[in-house]
């Protein structure tokens, strides 16, 4: 047994580790929306990852691991964000040299995160193969948390996103995108230390039992939670929700322009909420391009007239800013149901650096782009949803669905949680690239981790309805103007592990696993 749990390769030297880290760096990429077809390939998360564990066990010292952990992760968030040249250069015109060095040097600085624990991975890791596993998953862990947090986070492809289908999707509902992350480099150094003579030892055979059951558990105990287990399901308390989701389609470089894409939007999106059918219409991120003020006497209050008379059957969500110079500017949404006096508002919290504020000592990187920039004032965490239908409908922004931590502290209160989550995006900056599919498999796994279903609205796409299992059940083609019409059946009753202490404690207990594990490494090496 103690064969199995201690053997360390040699160390490599030569081109060989530098190439192997960068391909394996550009597959992790390819993981999260393979860029023929969009779908997640959770299987080559974990080869990919395997492989940088195995070019870091030879690494033959901290500084080469930290080199080698550097060129996997820049690789890795480079080609996983190359799509933000295109809102740079394509649509805020910086020059396309300088684009590509902006989009390489905060890939290269959110790698920094992975080069410092490769370093310390491989400083301290132990002897045995199975403890050394768990220290690279926690360590690994560690980097992901950073990145999602630090200098307001910016975790998009977090490997965890690969996993929304295959083995470890059951796991979301427990410990979310980070704790699946975790257990996906766990067995990724797991397999990068991997023998076939392991298979003739018992242990091995033990671990994997092991890790089977555990797997069967989870399952088990996750289609019992959704499906009912020795007994029907409860049937839902409330009807569906027929749905109008609005993909206006509107381009990007036109969007803005008083002159050709603010009337396309105001004409297309007026005829749309005027004749809509569904119970329940929502119109992506800034819909409306112009502050209230700005619109035509009569436009908005036809709108809410339509949905807010006594005896109405219908509900809208519909974005578009608020505010004003004296007051401030908020990225926002409307929400109009029928009696209600007053519209419902919610205002994004999780503003976008360099979209949505502008960091502090960058404002000379921003005057260099014709973008709409500006300095939103922040929404708070945990804001009301929309009760209507039978349904607490809570909305998110654009990229704010990434943070799930924060999406989570509307579940504290399991009498008050959302039953339906709603999600109004404009990606169109981007072009028609695996941004939007990569940003529909961060929708699924908010899905997951709080089974309650998960509605997209958006400019050009992903336009879909997610359930709560995390399956697309209805999609619109992206850049193509149309609406989407489907229907919804809410989510209520007890919330998911993951949710229940996400909302009470944040990230801070995988914070603290991940800090414990590293430390203890440390004072184990110390007595050795």
């Amino acid at each position: 047994m103690s064969a199995f749990f201690s053997e360390a390769p040699a160390p490599s030297h030569g081109p060989r580790p530098w190439l192997l880290a960068l391909a394996a760096g550009l597959a992790q990429a390819a993981s999260l929306a393979w860029p023929w077809g969009g779908q997640p390939l959770w299987w080559l998360q974990i080869l990919s990852l395997a492989l940088l564990g195995h070019v870091l066990l030879g690494a033959g010292g901290a500084r080469r691991a930290a080199a080698l952990g550097w060129l996997f992760a820049t690789a890795w968030l480079a080609g996983t964000f190359w799509w933000l040249f295109i809102s740079m250069h394509t649509y805020g015109g910086l020059a396309a040299p300088l684009a590509v060095l902006a989009v390489l040097a905060l890939a290269a600085f959110l790698g920094s995160y992975y080069a410092a624990v490769s370093a310390y991975f491989w400083l301290v890791r132990p002897s045995g193969k199975a403890l050394t596993a768990i220290l690279f998953a926690f360590l690994w862990l560690l980097a992901e948390l950073a990145r999602g947090q630090w200098w307001t986070g910016f975790p998009w492809g977090a490997g965890g996103y690969a996993h929304v289908e295959g083995p470890l999707a059951v796991l979301a509902r427990s410990v979310g995108v980070y704790g699946v992350g975790c257990v996906a480099a766990a067995l990724a150094m797991g397999l990068a230390q991997w023998r076939a003579r392991d298979l003739r030892r018992r242990s091995c055979w033990a671990l994997l039992a092991l890790l089977a059951a555990a797997w069967a558990g989870l399952a088990v105990q996750r289609h019992c939670a959704i499906e009912g287990c020795g007994a029907p399901a409860p049937a839902p308390v409330h009807a569906p929700l027929s749905l109008a989701l609005l993909q206006g389609n509107i381009p990007q470089d036109e969007k803005f322009q008083p002159g050709s894409g603010v009337p396309m939007a105001l004409q297309w999106y007026h005829d749309q909420l005027r004749s809509a059918e569904a119970a329940l219409v929502v119109a992506p991120e800034t819909a409306i391009p112009l502050l209230p003020q700005q619109l035509s006497p009569g436009y908005l209050d036809a709108v809410a007239e339509r949905y807010t008379r006594a005896k109405g059957t219908q509900a809208l969500l519909l974005g578009m800013p608020l505010g004003s110079l004296e007051l401030g500017y908020t990225n926002s949404v409307l929400g109009f149901a029928p009696a209600e006096q007053q519209p419902y508002r919610y205002d994004k919290h999780h503003l976008v650096p360099f979209g949505e504020f502008i960091p502090p000592l960058f404002r000379w990187f921003t005057e260099m782009m014709n973008i709409p920039l500006g300095d939103f004032n922040r929404g708070a965490v945990g804001q009301p949803s929309l009760v209507w239908g039978g349904e607490r409908i809570a909305p998110n922004i654009c990229y704010e669905d990434l943070f799930g931590e924060e999406l989570g502290a509307r579940f504290r209160d399991a009498a008050s949680s959302p039953t339906i989550m709603v999600n109004l995006s404009n990606i169109g900056w981007f072009g028609d690239t695996v941004a939007i599919d990569q940003h529909l498999a961060i929708s699924r796994l908010r899905a997951l981790e709080f089974e309650r279903p998960m509605l997209r609205a958006t400019n050009t796409g992903a336009t879909a309805v997610i359930d709560h299992r995390g399956r697309v059940t209805h999609r619109l083609p992206a850049y193509q103007r149309g609406v989407l019409r489907a229907q919804v059946q809410g989510r209520g009753g007890a919330v998911t592990p993951y949710a229940w202490w996400v909302a009470r404690l944040g990230l801070a207990p995988l914070w603290a696993l991940g800090l414990a594990v590293a430390a203890a490494a440390w004072l184990l090496r110390r007595r050795r």
